[in-house]
């Protein structure tokens, strides 16, 4: 047989091997998150509660809307929690074509990039959250009633907070880009104000238009951008005269 499609053959088989093992993870994740949905939903909706102190209870015009939304919370936890195991399996599948070097390295990435992606999950839940809710029940008045939905509430929570986590992976980004040769270092120095200004963007969106909450959420991801410049510096290695 041909030695290149028996090669390719192998990394097809590997590769499956790989996102079986990640799918595995998540399944498992998400079944143990639903034995605990009560417990997941009550405290998600601390924040709300929080917020706004007159609220004390959610509301579901569907009858199989608590079922669909604990089953929501159960996969978006379970991909949350498998999420070193995803990063594992993929730095498992590259990591035979890579120098002994470039494999501490790329462990080096995967354990930092999974404490980011956690570090922006709970940024978001105790830092952002309550001030973006703070600000969006503020309409509620006399003739205007805030009546939260479970489903439509705990996606936005879920959501929000699994944005803010990757946003968090802007070093581990940027590593990447720069170590595959898709980019050079200077040109995000050379840029640094155009991404600024995306940052902004992408913080004023994820916030749902809260100033408070946009400040909060740039400020860390200015930093966080900063360090993918530093960082590129002491592992990019490229050769010299390779940005000019």
């Amino acid at each position: 047989m041909n030695p290149l499609a028996d090669h390719f053959a192998d990394h097809l088989k590997e590769l499956r091997r790989r996102v079986s093992i990640a799918f595995a993870a998540v399944a498992v994740c998400s079944v143990i998150a639903y034995y605990f949905s009560r417990q997941l939903s009550g405290f998600l909706v601390l924040p709300l509660f929080q917020a706004s102190p007159a609220l004390s209870t959610l509301v579901y015009t569907n009858l199989t809307e608590a079922f669909i939304s604990y089953l929501k919370i159960s996969v978006l936890v379970g991909l949350t929690a498998a999420f070193p195991v995803m990063l594992y399996e993929a730095w498992a599948f590259v990591s035979p074509g890579l120098h002994k070097h470039e494999k501490k390295i790329a462990l080096a990435v995967v354990f930092w990039a999974t404490l980011l992606f956690g570090f922006g999950v709970c940024f978001a839940y105790f830092v952002i959250m309550p001030q973006a809710l703070k600000f969006l029940m503020s309409f509620a008045s006399d003739r205007l009633q805030a009546l939260p939905k479970l489903d439509s509430y705990l996606t936005f929570v879920i959501r929000a907070s699994l944005a803010f986590g990757l946003s968090f992976e802007i070093p581990f980004l940027m590593v990447a880009a720069g170590k595959t040769g898709l980019v050079a270092r200077a040109y995000f120095s050379r840029q640094r104000k155009y991404f600024y200004v995306a940052i902004v963007v992408l913080a004023f969106l994820l916030a749902a238009g809260d100033p408070v909450s946009t400040l909060l959420l740039a400020l860390p991801l200015f930093a966080l951008y900063e360090t993918g410049i530093l960082v590129m510096r002491i592992f990019a290695r490229q050769p010299k005269g390779h940005e000019a």
